[in-house]
């Protein structure tokens, strides 16, 4: 039993000592967690839903509308300033990516330039990443570069998480499982990124924000849950 107890408390502790995290079951803060939705908001909303929840009862509900001014956002700017970001949501989407490009995180990333971002989502129905500033994605989106990444399912909650290292590392995993292309890391072969390292660009994010952004007429429905932000793994517990 001692050693059972052991265990649990160990897996609460990376949670506890995250940067900012939040089950939302307090309700949805709006001062800590509030609305992104630069340039433009046409038909996207953000609420609090009290009907599916990764634990308890509470998660963040986020209708994304079509076209990039049907985007919307939350999120924080509370990231660790200097060193590595570690970033994990638990999250659900009510429909499967497409061939389209979309994002359901974004990070105004200052490396890249005033207003640009580092986001993640999907194209070609996988998971991926883009870099706004000159539009490179990870994996490359070659046929050997797409069987690389991964789908991302609907309807179940899924743990989802990526570190992004102050040497232009970046590790991904859904559900505890690395995805090969969706790595930059030294001593990682991955001969699906030439698109992402043709630039010496390091991501240096000031904010993390969470949600739906189309660059076609794509929409959906996505819903977070346990959100943490440290400089350190937090892991799927």
């Amino acid at each position: 039993m001692f050693y059972q107890t052991a265990l649990l408390a160990l897996a609460a502790l990376p949670f506890s000592l995250a940067q900012i995290s939040d089950n939302f079951e307090s309700g949805w803060n709006q001062t800590t967690w509030p609305i992104y939705a630069p340039d433009c908001n046409q038909g996207g909303s953000v609420s609090l839903d009290s009907t599916t929840a990764h634990s308890g009862k509470n998660s963040i509900k986020v209708s994304g509308a079509g076209g990039y001014c049907g985007h919307i956002f939350f999120g924080t700017t509370k990231v660790p300033a200097s060193g590595d970001v570690y970033v994990r949501t638990y999250l659900k989407a009510s429909t499967a990516l497409t061939d389209n490009h979309v994002s359901f995180i974004t990070m105004p990333d200052s490396a890249q330039g005033t207003g640009k971002h580092l986001r993640i989502g999907g194209q070609s129905k996988i998971l991926m990443y883009n870099r706004e500033s000159d539009d490179a994605t990870l994996p490359d989106l070659s046929p050997q570069g797409i069987a690389t990444s991964e789908a991302l399912p609907t309807n179940t909650w899924e743990c989802f998480e990526y570190h992004l290292g102050t040497d232009g590392t970046i590790e991904t995993w859904l559900n505890g499982t690395a995805i090969p292309g969706l790595t930059i890391k030294s001593g990682v072969a991955n001969p699906n990124d030439d698109q992402w390292t043709r630039s010496t660009v390091y991501p240096k994010i000031t904010a993390v924000y969470f949600g739906w952004e189309s660059y076609g007429g794509d929409v959906n429905t996505f819903w977070y849950d346990d959100v943490a932000v440290s400089s350190t793994r937090i892991g799927c517990t």
